[in-house]
């Protein structure tokens, strides 16, 4: 038989009537129903399964724990991803073991022990690259890189693309993560433009093809924009612009219209420029700028911690 349900307190109303068992209802027997809500009659709707707190999964606001740690200065994310799966990693002095976390200004991040400092807000470089450098942070074959020339007291940065070893020119560096991905996406349509020297004298007829696209080896260059700027020599100079970035694009495209190149510089990236930047140096853009020309909204900074300040007694 079916057992009845536990009484009513005594404070509450009896219903007058007597619950029907399972083996009174058509059909095969329904499963019992949850406690229902707390205070609530015995048999109502199971209660809600309560939503994960930020302590037992992801939490939705925040920024992902690997950004985070890559913004404090700590490593690039892939690096910080390693140290979570390594357990090198706590939040509020628990372990992880996944980058899927969202955490906040308000949660302690340590790695290996050690509290990572905040994160600093979002900054953009300008980098005349010179000729001869490897734009990456390691090179298996032992060249110089651009991070082996770059001022000792700039922060920890990630390129904006790539240029070649034989290339120069404008190379943007950024600290942070999402300024990067949203520079180098195709959908941006950002234009690129390049001095290019080419050896020989060609004629403006013979970029016909390259304005409207070509295809080699299989992959499709989309129309690029040349003007023939002027004959020096046994070389003559050209701009290119194109809003692609593809290895080694401008080379193999006038390589295929019977052209050498011999000194290619970046001389823009979107809106911003070279100008009159020598090899070598370094110039931040201003904050307003960066914000202005990416669509971005001004950071509003963590709150400051208390600071407890000892008064220094005076010389007598």
């Amino acid at each position: 038989m079916a057992r009845k349900p536990p009484s009513p307190p005594s404070d509450s109303r009896p219903s007058g009537r007597r619950p029907a068992a399972a083996t009174d209802r058509k059909g095969p027997p329904r499963p019992a129903k949850g406690p229902g809500k707390p205070g609530g009659k015995p048999g109502g709707r199971p209660a809600r399964t309560p939503e994960p707190t930020p302590a037992e999964g992801a939490s939705p606001d925040g920024d992902r724990i690997a950004k985070v740690m890559a913004r404090a200065g700590v490593a690039s994310r892939r690096d910080a991803e390693k140290m979570i799966a390594e357990g090198r990693v706590r939040v509020n002095g628990k372990p992880i073991a996944s980058p899927a976390l969202n955490v906040t200004a308000r949660d302690k991040v340590e790695v290996d022990g050690k509290a990572i400092s905040a994160p600093e807000p979002a900054r953009l470089w300008l980098y005349h690259k010179p000729s001869g450098l490897v734009t990456t942070t390691r090179d298996e074959q032992g060249r110089r890189t651009i991070f082996d020339a770059l001022p000792e007291d700039l922060p920890r940065v990630m390129t904006v693309g790539r240029l070649d070893l034989n290339s120069e020119g404008l190379l943007l560096l950024t600290n942070d993560g999402g300024i990067k991905r949203r520079l180098e996406l195709p959908s941006t349509g950002w234009q690129r433009r390049y001095r290019v020297r080419v050896k020989g004298a060609p004629k403006d007829e013979d970029f016909a093809a390259l304005r409207e696209g070509i295809t080699l080896d299989g992959e499709t260059f989309q129309p690029m924009q040349v003007t023939l700027d002027r004959q020096q020599g046994a070389n003559a100079w050209a701009t290119v612009g194109l809003r692609e970035g593809k290895n080694r694009e401008i080379r193999r495209a006038m390589e295929a219209v019977g052209l050498s190149v011999n000194r290619l510089i970046r001389i823009s990236y979107g809106p911003f420029q070279l100008g009159q930047l020598k090899a070598g140096e370094v110039e931040e853009v201003r904050p307003k700028i960066m914000r202005d020309q990416l669509g971005l909204e001004a950071e509003t900074p963590p709150p400051a911690k208390p600071v407890r300040r000892v008064r220094k007694p005076r010389n007598s």
